[in-house]
C-alpha cells in the first residue's frame, strides 16, 4: 500500500512536521511494509519558514520582536539556500500568532502586528531579492497597521497624530504617509502565501469569522467590522488600492490587505507558492490514498484549508483523501461536499478536548492506525 501522509499542523499545539511523524508511526503499527511518502504541508502558519528552510538547505536566524500584547517574544526568519539563495522567508504567527496572546488578554481591539514589521525589517536587512511571508494564524485584527508602523509607515488621525495600536483604532485612521517607509521594501519582491478565500469584510469577513476565537464578543465583532470597513475606505482614498473585496485580504486579521496596501506585496494562494517547493501532484499520482490532518475540521475547512485543497488535487487523479482532526466542529459535513472521502477525530472519549490537546501526537498516531486498519479491511 502506498500512502501519502500530508498533514497541516494543529494550531497552538503540534506542527505539520510533528503531525507527519505521529501519523507515520500509526501507519507502521499495522502496515509495516507500507510505502510511505511524508509531506508536511505548512499552511502559512507556524512552521512555514522552518519547512521551507529544511527543503532548501537554508538556515533560521533567531531574533526577538514585540508580541501581540507588546511583550518581547523570541522569533525567527529563514534564509533559503541552494537554488533558492537570495530568498528570505518568515511567518506571521512567529510574531503575532494566537498562541502568543495569553487567554486573559485576548482582545483584538488592542492586539498589534507591530512585531511582524520588526521581523520583516530584520529579514530585508539581509537584502534578499525576494521575501516569502506565510500568512496563516494570528491573534490580531489590525489589518497590518502595526507592522506598517514598525516599517516607517505613518497612519495618522485627523489631527495628524499616529493612531493607537489594535483593530479598534482603525476607526480613527484619516491619512497614510509612506514617505518614511523602510527603503529596502521597494528593492525586495514580497510574496504572501495565504488562504485565497479569506475576505476582509462582510458575513464571511475576517472580523466575523475569526474575531470570536481571538476574544471578540458579538458587540466587539461589529465594532471591528466597522473599523475595518473604514480602514478600507481610507486605503482606497489615500493609496488608490481597493482591498475591500480583494481575495486573501482578510488573511491573518487583515494582514493580507495591509501587506498589499502598505508594502506592495503580491498576494498568492498558498498552494501556488508551496508547489514551487513540494512536488505535490507527483506524490498524489503515485499513492493509493492520502492521509491528512488538521487541528479542527469544520465548515470553514471546506474553504481553502489544507484538507480541502488536497482533496481537490487528489480528485484529479482519482485518489481518496481521509482527514483526521483534533476536533470536529460545526458544519463539518461540508468537507465531504468539498471532496474529502471521510473524516475521523482523535478524541477517544466524550469531553476529552483538554486531555487530547495535551496528548495530540499519541492520539493522532492511534487514530491513524485505526484508519489504516479500516483501509486494509476494505482492500481485502
Amino acid at each position: 500500500m502506498r500512502v501519502l501522509i500530508a498533514p497541516s499542523g494543529f494550531k497552538e499545539n503540534i506542527s505539520a512536521e510533528a503531525a507527519v511523524i505521529a501519523m507515520a508511526k500509526g501507519v507502521r503499527r499495522f502496515a509495516k511494509n507500507a510505502n510511505l511518502v511524508l509531506l508536511p504541508i505548512p499552511d502559512g502558519g507556524e512552521g512555514f519558514a522552518r519547512s521551507l528552510v529544511r527543503l532548501c538547505s537554508g538556515q533560521m536566524i533567531r531574533t526577538s520582536v514585540s508580541g501581540p500584547v507588546k511583550q518581547r517574544v523570541p522569533a525567527a526568519f529563514g534564509i533559503l539556500g541552494g537554488k533558492r539563495r537570495g530568498t528570505a522567508v518568515l511567518e506571521i504567527s512567529a510574531a503575532a500568532g494566537l498562541r502568543l496572546v495569553p487567554p486573559h488578554q485576548r482582545d483584538p481591539r488592542k492586539t498589534t502586528s507591530f512585531g511582524v514589521g520588526e521581523l520583516i525589517s530584520g529579514a530585508i536587512a539581509r537584502k534578499p531579492k525576494q521575501l516569502l511571508i506565510g500568512c496563516g494564524d494570528s491573534g490580531v485584527n489590525d489589518a497590518g497597521a502595526g507592522l506598517a508602523a514598525a516599517l516607517g509607515v505613518r497612519l495618522l488621525d485627523r489631527n495628524g497624530n499616529p493612531i493607537a495600536s489594535g483593530g479598534a483604532a482603525l476607526a480613527r485612521l484619516h491619512s497614510i504617509d509612506l514617505s518614511r517607509r523602510n527603503p529596502q521594501i521597494a528593492r525586495t519582491k514580497i510574496r504572501v502565501a495565504l488562504n485565497w478565500n479569506n475576505r476582509l469584510l462582510g458575513p464571511r469577513g475576517v472580523s466575523r469569522i475569526y474575531g470570536p476565537q481571538k476574544g471578540a464578543t458579538a458587540a466587539v465583532v461589529e465594532e471591528l467590522e466597522d473599523a475595518m470597513a473604514h480602514f478600507a475606505r481610507v486605503v482606497k482614498r489615500e493609496l488608490g488600492v481597493a482591498v475591500d473585496k480583494m481575495p486573501g485580504a482578510g488573511a491573518s486579521g487583515g494582514l493580507g490587505a495591509g501587506l498589499h496596501a502598505f508594502l506592495g506585496a503580491e498576494l498568492c494562494p498558498r498552494f501556488e507558492i508551496l508547489e514551487e517547493f513540494l512536488d505535490l501532484d507527483r506524490a498524489i499520482r503515485n499513492c493509493d490514498v492520502v492521509l491528512t490532518a488538521e487541528g479542527t475540521l469544520d465548515g470553514q475547512s471546506a474553504a481553502g484549508k489544507v484538507p480541502a485543497e488536497l482533496s481537490k488535487r487528489a480528485a484529479l487523479y482519482g485518489k481518496p483523501v481521509i482527514a483526521i482532526a483534533g476536533a470536529l466542529g460545526r458544519d463539518v459535513r461540508k468537507t465531504l461536499d468539498a471532496g474529502i472521502a471521510a473524516y475521523f477525530c482523535i478524541q477517544q472519549k466524550p469531553g476529552q478536548w483538554e486531555q487530547s490537546f495535551e496528548d495530540a501526537p499519541k492520539l493522532l498516531a492511534d487514530a491513524t492506525e485505526q484508519v489504516v486498519r479500516l483501509i486494509c479491511v476494505g482492500r481485502k
